[in-house]
C-alpha cells in the first residue's frame, strides 16, 4: 500500500512540478519585460507569443529530467536534502540544453537572463512547494490523520527490519499494533511493539484493533505453512502483504515484475539496464566528453609536450582493462611510467616511490591528468563519464573468487571518476569498500547522483594523495 500511496501521490506531484514550471516560465518573462525590475534594460524582441510557445517543450523536458534524476521515486530512497538537490541539478540541467538548443537554432534574440531567471525561479518555488507539502503531510500523520494499522504474522529478522523502517521514518503514516507467532511468548517486545499471541488468534484480534493491513513476515523456517497462514489472512477481508524473509541470503534491492501473471524476482535492482535512463546517462557522456575535451585541450597538449620532453617512448598509454558485461577494451591514459615489460606491467600495482613512474608522471598521477585521454573512452562509448573505475583482467580474475558481489560492476559501463573514488577509494586502498560504494551506485543510480559526483570530483577528487 505504500508503494501505490506514493504512485498516485507522485503522479499529483508531477502535475503540479509542470504547473510550477509554467507558472516560473510566464514569472521569468513578466521580471524581465514587464516589472521594474529589468525594466529600464529590456528590449522585447521576441513576441510574447513566441515565448510562450516554447513552453511546449520546456515543459515535458523538465519532466524528463526530474523523473530521470529520481525525482519520483519513493520517499523512503530520499531525503529533504536530496530532494532538494535532485530538483537543482535538473534545473541545472535543463538551463545548459535551453542555451544549446537557442544556439543551435541561431536564435540571438531570445533573452538569455529571462532563461537563467526561469530557472532559479523554478528551482526555488519547485523546493519550497515540495518541502511545504511534506511537511504538511508529516504534521497531518503526527496528529493522527492518514494513518493505517498494521499487524505482523511471524517473528523473524524480517518481522524486526520492517518494525525499523517503520519507526524510523514516521512520515508512512504506519502504526504497527504488534505480531502474532507461534514460537515467541506472548508479551515479548522489540522497540515497543508487543507479541499479542498465537497466529491462531488473528480472527479474535483483528475486530478489536481495527486493522488495516497485515503483514506475513515469517522466517525462512516457516514458509512450508506460508500457503495455510495466507489463506486465514485472507479470510479476514483485510489487505494482507508479504515480507520475505531473504536479506540474509539476497543482501541487494530486489524487486519483482510480472510476466503474464508470473512474478518474477530479480536479485538486483540496476536502473541503468533499462533503456529510458541508460540512453539519458549516454547523451550526458557524449555532451559531456566532447566539452571536456575541448575545454582541457590546453592541458592535454601541455601534457604532451613534457612527456615528450621528459623521456622516450610513446605519448599514450594503452591498457587491457574489463568494461560493461564483462567486455575488454583499451583503455587509454597519458604515459607516466618508463617503457617496461607488458607481461609484467599487467600484474603489478604501482607502489609508493615506484622507481618505474616518471618525475612528470608522478605529478601528472597525483592530479590526475593522465586520465584525460579517457575522454575519447566516453566518446567511444567504452567508458562514461561516472561509474565504477575499470580493472585490467588479471585482476578482475583474481577479485572475482575473493571478493563476494565483485563482478557485479560490470553490469554498468565504467567510469572515469565513481562514488567511491570521491569518498577516497582510489589507487592503493581497499577493494572491498571500494565495491560497497560501487553497488551502492549501481543500485541507486540518478542523473542527480551523476551530476553529484561530478561536482565532487572537481572539489575533491583531482588531487588523489592514494596515486603513486
Amino acid at each position: 500500500m505504500i508503494e501505490e500511496d506514493q504512485k498516485y501521490f507522485n503522479r499529483l506531484l508531477a502535475l503540479l512540478d509542470a504547473a510550477i514550471t509554467a507558472f516560473s516560465y510566464w514569472l521569468a518573462w513578466y521580471l524581465k519585460f514587464r516589472s521594474v525590475l529589468f525594466s529600464s534594460l529590456s528590449v522585447e524582441s521576441v513576441p510574447f507569443t513566441t515565448y510562450m510557445t516554447a513552453l511546449f517543450f520546456v515543459v515535458p523536458i523538465m519532466a524528463i529530467l526530474y523523473m530521470a534524476s529520481g525525482q519520483y521515486n519513493s520517499n523512503r530512497m530520499k531525503g529533504r536534502r536530496s530532494e532538494i538537490w535532485n530538483i537543482l541539478s535538473s534545473n541545472i540541467i535543463g538551463y545548459l540544453i535551453f542555451i544549446l538548443a537557442l544556439y543551435m537554432i541561431r536564435q540571438i534574440d531570445w533573452s538569455r537572463s529571462m532563461i537563467l531567471v526561469f530557472f532559479a525561479a523554478n528551482a526555488v518555488l519547485d523546493s519550497a512547494a515540495h518541502l511545504l507539502i511534506e511537511e504538511s503531510i508529516r504534521k497531518m500523520r503526527r496528529e493522527g490523520r492518514f494513518r493505517r494499522s498494521i499487524l505482523l504474522v511471524g517473528y523473524s529478522r524480517a518481522a524486526e527490519e520492517y518494525i525499523d523502517r517503520v519507526l524510523n521514518n514516521p512520515q508512512w503514516g504506519y502504526n504497527i499494533r504488534g505480531i502474532l507467532d507461534d514460537r515467541i511468548e506472548a508479551g515479548t517486545e522489540y522497540k515497543g511493539i508487543r507479541v499479542l499471541g498465537r497466529i491462531a488468534n488473528l480472527m479474535i484480534i483483528l475486530p478489536e484493533n481495527h486493522l488495516d493491513e497485515i503483514a506475513i513476515t515469517l522466517g525462512l523456517s516457516e514458509y512450508s505453512r506460508l500457503e495455510e497462514i495466507v489463506s486465514l489472512c485472507e479470510k479476514s477481508g483485510v489487505h494482507t502483504k508479504f515480507i520475505p524473509d531473504y536479506n540474509n541470503i539476497i543482501p541487494t534491492k530486489p524487486y519483482t515484475e510480472d510476466i503474464q501473471g508470473l512474478p518474477v524476482i530479480n536479485i538486483r535492482y540496476v536502473p541503468l539496464s533499462n533503456s529510458f535512463p541508460a540512453t539519458i546517462k549516454r547523451l550526458m557522456d557524449i555532451v559531456g566528453s566532447i566539452v571536456c575535451i575541448v575545454v582541457f585541450s590546453p592541458v592535454m597538449l601541455v601534457s604532451a609536450v613534457l612527456i615528450k620532453c621528459s623521456s622516450s617512448g610513446p605519448l599514450i598509454y594503452t591498457q587491457e582493462r574489463v568494461g560493461l558485461r564483462n567486455r575488454p577494451f583499451m583503455m587509454y591514459k597519458f604515459r607516466t611510467m618508463v617503457v617496461q615489460d607488458s607481461s609484467s606491467e599487467k600484474k603489478e600495482w604501482t607502489t609508493r616511490d615506484d622507481p618505474r613512474v616518471t618525475k612528470i608522471g608522478r605529478i601528472m598521477r597525483k592530479t590526475s591528468i593522465d586520465e584525460l585521454p579517457q575522454l575519447f573512452n566516453v566518446l567511444k562509448g567504452d567508458m562514461s563519464l561516472v561509474g565504477p573505475r575499470p580493472e585490467r583482467p588479471y585482476f578482475v580474475e583474481k577479485f572475482q573468487e575473493e571478493i563476494p558481489r565483485y563482478m557485479i560492476k560490470h553490469q554498468v559501463r565504467p567510469g572515469m571518476t565513481g562514488w567511491a573514488q570521491v569518498h577516497g577509494y582510489r589507487g592503493d586502498t581497499s577493494i572491498r569498500r571500494r565495491i560497497d560504494y560501487d553497488l551502492y551506485y549501481i543500485e541507486n543510480w540518478t542523473l542527480g547522483l551523476d551530476l553529484k559526483i561530478l561536482f565532487l570530483t572537481v572539489f575533491r577528487g583531482f588531487i588523489n594523495k592514494n596515486a603513486y
